[in-house]
């Protein structure tokens, strides 16, 4: 064993000196695939198989069965071929095709379907060819005499991968259920309609993988969070351009970052940093998390079925969590901690992507190289490690491996590209989700619209409710949906069908009125007992409907569900247009006379989409709204009156003209504090008043870009922390202790970032007074799963409300401690974080 000392630069201005004990192991030679073999460990009762190597295959990154059971696999190559990654922009990149000819198991035959390219990084099969993404561009590719090799090559997107780092390119080309195709790193989804192939803009995904789940709900991922997944469909939430969504989208299962590798991991790229290697020198948490997918396959033993299976290439393992669905939201746990699904004790060993196929088993994509870090964010530790332990060759090496049960046999698969349409319509029953997805993408491929009664029967009748589900999908791909047949199922016992059904009815319904009126008159009836995932769906689909009828709706959804941050959502991305409309309904309901914090919430989302619309009328309306009691303000002006402000305090709003002065600003008569009306007073002009800019404490201390912050914080703040902290930061009896006038808060900024990345356990002194449980809940939970700039969002929103005056976080401060702090797994003690943040401080100023 060996132990170096690393000196590290100059890290926010000061020179600071870290000591990095790194235990390692010699260096780690190349292994046949037989003696890699050797080195796996893996979850009892299963086993692993070598299904094809070098040289047949080489840096594997993709793969992918055809319908006839051959593998595709994209082959990068060009990556990293030295430590500085000369020779990268290469034409050595390649699409293979593998075949096992006798049955056996082993693929024993290649075809390079394509080759000559430049860092290839992702495929999709499509008829008569593949599109294939390389040098960053998306092609079509097609092979017109079917000898499994390329005749063509068209450029459809030169755009498509927008960046050249491969780290931070787009890849995925998965086929979703409803037969678009998604990306991760990416804000860009593909479809084939009427023999185009056409674009469209989508929320931004992940970093490298895709996958769906038997619903269709998409999940990716982050290197340093392992799952991440879309809880309602693709280009709802995003709708409403005056409403910002803080969930549905991007929502992390598992604040479990926690691995378990079976040898030291010294190669990764922050190994000198303190807590990222245990005592031994192995890796503790995901630093280069991947390729997460959902298994739907039938040959693993059912309690495998449905769980989310994430690549840590860095920590030569695989991590399974089995998936939980709790109503509205999704959770993941690992079901054996302390030990992972699959690990090796070869250093080489290279996770980085996952299939299944017609055999219902799992494969897996090894890179088998020792450098995995591209030679962009490679330090100079990781430099070091990779030369001196001879790491860096050889390169060009790769294995495929199949995961399947003990006793499992091979079996050659059937052809699927030569069923007829009607055999297809069967295997969208199947228990397996491959031949369920390859049915729907062959049936939607050749158009044949003779089965539409077959579909329509299945998406009736269907015992499999997965079968049910992609049949409706399926006629919606062919473009045969029957108005009548859905309308119809909008009332099926089963959740998922009748959500379908509505989701595949909104385009029809919006263009026929009768089709429309039916609807509306369904909706009217079954909202009020329809499970919460209708509820949701009915709340997306009254975007469509006569106004008069969706606000009742949402009226009824937004009053039932208040608590819910997800449906909140949800109603907002229905009103576009017509907040204020709705929340003039809200006003006179009964239901929303009664004070909540929930209802709170909703109001000041409501508020803030309406001035964002920018409407003079509909804001000189609101206004005098507020004033009509002439008396002192409620809680729901009150409310409003924050929203209002707090879109206010932007400095780069423009005024808007109001036709008239509002009273409830002219003649405030001390119904809300100084700075309140100074700030509303320079939102608005009209005639004899000119907005000017206020000179609040907390204009002087943000800027422009910090004020925009600071507003999109407090949206997010309802959502995530309003419930515990308040929605006046004055904390909950028995949640959390206050945030206003807090020094957690006000104080290093460092150690507010520390707290909502890895949570707080108590008792913590706030303000000279302690608080414990039963008082506050025992321990602060960790939000790791929110990306960086949502937490910097909310830290600045917090150091400058209620009174704090603290200035906005700097917007490094959350990644670099998130990176610099890698490995912790608890959360922290009050006093163990003052201590550390004390000792951080003594070592930055010397």
């Amino acid at each position: 064993m060996l132990k170096r000392v690393y000196q590290i630069g100059l890290i926010g201005g000061s020179l600071l000196s870290l000591l990095a004990f790194v235990n390692f192991e010699d260096p780690s030679p190349e292994k046949s695939p037989a003696e890699e073999l050797a080195t796996f460990q893996l979850e009892p009762g299963l086993k692993i198989q070598l299904v094809a190597s070098e040289p047949m295959v080489q840096d594997p990154v993709v793969m992918n069965f055809d319908a006839d059971g051959r593998l595709w696999v994209v082959e990068m190559r060009g990556f990293m071929p030295d430590i500085e990654g000369k020779g990268e922009k290469e034409p050595v990149g390649r699409i293979s095709v593998l075949e096992d000819k006798n049955g056996d198991g082993t693929m024993d035959a290649s075809t390079v379907y394509l080759g000559g390219l430049v860092m290839p990084r992702a495929l999709a099969l499509i008829p008569g060819g593949a599109l294939v993404v390389e040098n960053q561009a998306l092609w079509l590719t097609q092979d017109s005499n079917n000898d499994l090799k390329a005749d063509s090559k068209i450029l459809i997107d030169k755009d498509y991968a927008g960046s050249a780092l491969p780290e931070h390119s787009g890849n995925g080309l998965w086929r979703g259920m409803d037969n678009w195709y998604y990306n991760a790193k990416s804000k860009l989804r593909y479809r084939l309609n009427d023999s185009k192939w056409e674009r469209d803009s989508t929320e931004f995904r992940g970093q490298w993988g895709i996958s769906h789940d038997d619903e269709g709900r998409l999940f990716y991922n982050y290197n340093w969070s392992q799952l991440h997944a879309d809880l309602v469909p693709a280009n709802y939430l995003s709708r409403n351009k005056n409403h910002t969504p803080t969930t549905g989208i991007d929502h992390g299962l598992t604040i479990d970052r926690r691995i378990y590798p079976i040898r030291s991991n010294p190669a990764v790229n922050r190994g000198y940093i303190p807590g990222t290697l245990d005592k031994d020198g192995k890796l503790l948490e995901f630093t280069a998390a991947c390729s997460p997918f959902v298994y739907r396959g039938t040959a693993l033993p059912k309690e495998f079925y449905g769980n989310a299976f994430v690549c840590e290439p860095s920590g030569n393992l695989v991590k399974r969590n089995v998936v939980e669905d709790k109503g509205l939201i999704l959770t993941a746990h690992d079901p054996h901690p302390g030990k992972e699904f699959l690990a090796s004790t070869d250093e080489r060993f290279r996770p980085v992507s996952f299939a299944t196929g017609p055999d219902g088993t799992l494969y897996l994509a090894d890179m088998y190289r020792g450098l995995i870090q591209h030679g962009a964010y490679v330090t100079p530790y990781l430099k070091e490690q990779t030369l001196k332990r001879n790491l860096v060759l050889p390169v060009n090496r790769g294995r495929i491996w199949r995961i399947v049960p003990q006793n499992w046999k091979p079996t050659k698969p059937k052809k699927l590209s030569n069923a007829s349409a009607k055999e297809l319509v069967g295997y969208l029953s199947s228990p397996d989700g491959w031949y369920r997805d390859m049915a729907q993408r062959l049936l939607v491929e050749r158009n044949d619209k003779t089965v539409s009664k077959d579909l329509a029967g299945v998406a009736l009748k269907g015992k499999n409710q997965y079968g049910r589900f992609q049949a409706l999908w399926t006629m919606d791909g062919l473009k045969v949906s029957d108005a009548n047949l859905l309308l119809g199922l909008v009332s099926d016992p089963n959740p998922l069908v009748k959500t379908t059904a509505l989701r595949i009815l909104e385009p029809i319904a919006k263009k026929d009125a009768q089709v429309r009126s039916k609807l509306e008159q369904k909706l009217l009836k079954e909202w009020a007992n329809a499970p919460i995932e209708q509820a949701m769906q009915i709340a997306f689909t009254a975007n469509i409907l006569n106004p008069n009828i969706s606000h009742q709706l949402l009226a009824g959804i937004a009053e039932k569900y208040a608590d819910k941050p997800l449906m909140r959502d949800a109603v907002m991305s229905s009103l576009q247009g017509r907040e204020f409309a709705f929340l003039q309904t809200l006003w006179k309901s009964p239901n929303w006379q009664v004070q909540q914090p929930a209802k709170e919430i909703f109001l000041e989302m409501l508020t803030t989409s309406i001035v964002r619309k920018r409407d003079a009328n509909e804001l000189s309306s609101l206004l005098a709204m507020l004033d009509s009691n002439k008396g002192a303000l409620g809680w729901r002006e009150k409310t409003v009156l924050t929203g209002i402000a707090i879109q206010g305090n932007n400095a780069k709003m423009k005024p808007i003209k109001l036709a008239a002065a509002p009273a409830i600003l002219t003649q405030a008569d001390g119904k809300m504090d100084t700075n309140r009306l100074s700030t509303l007073n320079a939102m608005f002009e009209w005639p004899g008043h000119a907005a000017v800019a206020t000179s609040t404490v907390k204009k002087s201390v943000l800027s422009d870009e910090d004020q925009k912050l600071f507003a999109s914080g407090r949206q997010l703040y309802l959502t995530t922390c309003s419930g515990c902290h308040g929605t006046d930061g004055g904390g909950l009896n028995r949640f959390a202790p206050p945030l206003a006038g807090s020094d957690w808060v006000n104080g290093d900024e460092k150690r507010l970032a520390l707290i909502v990345l890895h949570g707080l356990e108590g008792p913590i002194e706030v303000s000279g007074k302690l608080y414990n449980a039963p008082e506050i809940l025992p321990v602060m939970p960790a939000h790791s799963t929110m990306d960086d700039g949502s937490l910097t969002a909310i830290l600045t929103y917090i150091r400058n409300e209620w009174g704090n005056n603290a200035g906005a976080m700097n917007r490094r401060t959350v990644g670099s401690t998130r990176v610099s702090n890698q490995g912790r797994v608890m959360p922290w003690k009050a006093q163990e974080l003052n201590e550390y943040i004390l000792k951080a401080q003594a070592n930055t100023a010397k």
